[in-house]
C-alpha cells in the first residue's frame, strides 16, 4: 500500500472518507486513495443534495464501480452546501485525482470542532494495517 497517498493535511474517518478545510467554515469531503483503489474503476457517484442535513454516519450517497456499490457516510453532521457536479460526467476523476478533482462535497458543520475528533493521517494509516 506503500503506493498510495494519504496528504497529512487531512483528517480521515474509518469508512475512508477524508476531510479537509474549505471556504469560510466549510470542509470538503472525498474518498481516500484506498478506498478508490478497493472499489477499482468508479463509473457513477450519488451525491447528497445542496442544503441536505446530514447527521454523523448518515448514508447520504453512493460510489458504484465495475466491481460493487458502497455507501458515502457523512463525517460529520451539518448542511450540505455544495457538490462536485464534475462527476457527473466525469465519475473516473474519483479514480484519478481523489484528494483533488475527485472530491464529493461540501458541507458546514454543525460543531466545527468535531474536525478535530476524526483521525489524522498516523491514525488512518494504522487502522488500514
Amino acid at each position: 500500500m506503500s503506493d498510495l497517498e494519504y496528504p497529512s493535511d487531512l483528517r480521515y474517518t474509518a469508512e475512508h472518507e477524508w476531510v479537509r478545510a474549505a471556504e469560510g467554515d466549510t470542509v470538503r469531503i472525498g474518498i481516500t486513495s484506498f478506498a478508490q483503489d478497493a472499489l477499482g474503476d468508479v463509473v457513477y457517484v450519488s451525491l447528497p443534495g445542496v442544503g441536505d442535513t446530514v447527521a454523523v454516519g448518515d448514508a447520504c450517497g453512493e460510489v458504484e464501480s465495475t466491481k460493487s456499490v458502497s455507501d458515502l457516510y457523512a463525517p460529520l453532521a451539518g448542511e450540505v452546501t455544495a457538490v462536485n457536479e464534475a462527476l457527473d460526467a466525469s465519475p473516473e476523476l474519483v479514480n484519478s485525482d481523489p484528494y483533488g478533482e475527485g472530491w464529493m462535497y461540501e458541507m458546514r458543520p454543525s460543531d466545527a470542532s468535531a474536525v478535530d475528533g476524526l483521525l489524522d493521517v498516523e491514525a488512518y494509516q494504522q487502522q488500514l494495517s
